[in-house]
């Protein structure tokens, strides 16, 4: 049936979309016939995950497979990253592609043959470490899709980079206080120059969407994400005597209860959602004394610059405020983390013809704003870019309830890799096509 639909979506793409249309029917043999080869390499990543800033095994493997390809390549970029740079036989622009790298602190369930059994000590506890979020599934694609490009290099007009991208889970300091993320720390020592990228394309698989579609959105994809530390300090008194003390804790309860008004109250939400979440919160030690202390911390997720002052401005009036109501002292602090994850329109309304002529309207579906963050936003606020979301939920689990990212009994259907190698290829090759003269397309 999708040839049915493949001519009809060419044609709104218009007459570029036929320039290099020969090279299709090649990437999309190659990716069939290296299929085998993606999924294997995704289940050694998975069986042998590495934490942020530590893939180091993750990272030899990736730069021996691109050197085999005749793939320039450069090794510890931000610690442990991998850039591959493939020149094409013509010139044109630069498209980069990014996949990230990192594990999770995730003790794995679940019946896998590749289960991974790896553990470590992460913040003073003995944990599992797994590909939790699907990072293993991004580089076994990015990896194919080098491969099946380089084989093609003489035919590209323009070049590539290969991101291979670490810590993308971000590493934590003392108090919220964040390491450089991978994506950052990348943009920082320059690899979206020399040469210079003029777009970058990601992806990221997720195990709710149906294997074999295609998701995205225009505009802002996913939150910021920001962390929320508040230290509340009282007067310490006997439980019985509470009017001698200040109680931080009733305090912190207040504030708690307060910071739920700024979504309800404070926030434009027909214009964009916010999240305020209290994920922790110590106090005391025994039964019958009241603490001097309180601690909470949270995420704050947002969607637009300005909402985003607005509400780390609101949790700290509330905090503040709410505290010295009652005779204590409210330390608020927030540690800025990534921001929103915004897709490039102009971008996405090039290029997302390309993607419906690969798998057909149907199938690539507009999805609603997403709360999790992303630090390919790093990317994106250098150069224009289009992040979109693969889907890897077994057919026959649509109707029931399937474990999510970041937890123990993730599970993602490899029967999706296929399409992402294809979608991510031909991205390439139909961007290039659009930034070719249309003399020079003509002459084909």
């Amino acid at each position: 049936m999708k040839s049915l639909f493949t001519l009809p979506a060419l044609l709104l793409m218009g007459p570029w979309a036929l320039a290099q249309a020969s090279l299709k029917p090649s990437i999309n043999q190659k990716a069939q016939v290296i299929e085998s080869k993606t999924i294997a390499w995704r289940r050694d990543f998975h069986e042998h995950p590495e934490l942020g800033n530590n893939e180091v095994r993750t990272a030899g493997i990736i730069a021996a497979h691109l050197k085999s390809l005749g793939i320039e390549v450069l090794e510890k970029v931000a610690k442990t990253g991998v850039v591959g740079i493939l020149k094409g036989g013509k010139p044109g622009p630069v498209v980069a592609l990014r996949a990230d790298m990192d594990g999770l602190p995730v003790t794995e369930r679940g019946d896998l043959a590749f289960k991974s059994k790896v553990t470590t000590e992460y913040n003073g506890q003995k944990t599992g470490i797994m590909h939790a979020c699907g990072h293993d599934s991004h580089m076994a694609i990015l990896m194919s899709v080098a491969e099946i490009l380089a084989s093609e290099k003489a035919n590209l007009a323009g070049t590539v980079k290969f991101i291979f991208q670490p810590a993308e889970e971000g590493v934590y300091g003392a108090r919220g206080e964040k390491i450089v993320s991978g994506a950052e720390l990348m943009v920082q020592e320059g690899v979206l120059e020399n040469p210079k990228v003029d777009a970058i394309f990601g992806l990221h698989i997720m195990a709710e969407a149906a294997a074999g579609t295609i998701q995205y959105r225009p505009g802002a994809t996913m939150a910021a994400v920001d962390e929320l530390d508040i230290q509340v300090k009282g007067k310490q008194a006997h439980g019985a005597y509470p009017w001698q003390g200040i109680d931080p804790i009733v305090i912190s309860s207040q504030i708690i209860m307060g910071l739920q008004t700024i979504v309800s109250r404070n926030v434009n939400l027909p214009e964009d959602p916010a999240i305020v979440t209290v994920g922790a919160i110590h106090s005391g030690i025994r039964y019958n004394i009241i603490p001097e202390n309180a601690s909470m911390i949270g995420t704050i997720r947002t969607f637009g610059t300005e909402q985003r002052k607005l509400v780390h401005q609101r949790i700290k009036d509330i905090a503040t405020n709410i505290a010295k109501s009652g005779g204590a002292e409210a330390d608020v602090h927030i540690g800025t983390g990534y921001p929103a994850t915004i897709n490039d329109v102009n971008l996405v309304d090039k290029m997302l013809p390309s993607l419906i002529a690969l798998n057909g309207r149907d199938k690539v579906l507009l999805k609603p704003a997403h709360t999790g963050a992303e630090d390919f936003s790093f990317f994106q606020e250098k150069v224009p870019g289009f992040f979109f979301f693969l889907g890897g939920r077994p057919l026959d689990k649509l109707n029931v309830p399937v474990a999510s990212h970041h937890t123990p009994d993730f599970q993602i259907d490899e029967s999706g890799f296929q399409l992402g190698v294809k979608a991510l290829s031909h991205l390439v090759v139909d961007y290039f096509d659009q930034a070719m003269p249309a003399t020079k397309k003509s002459k084909k």
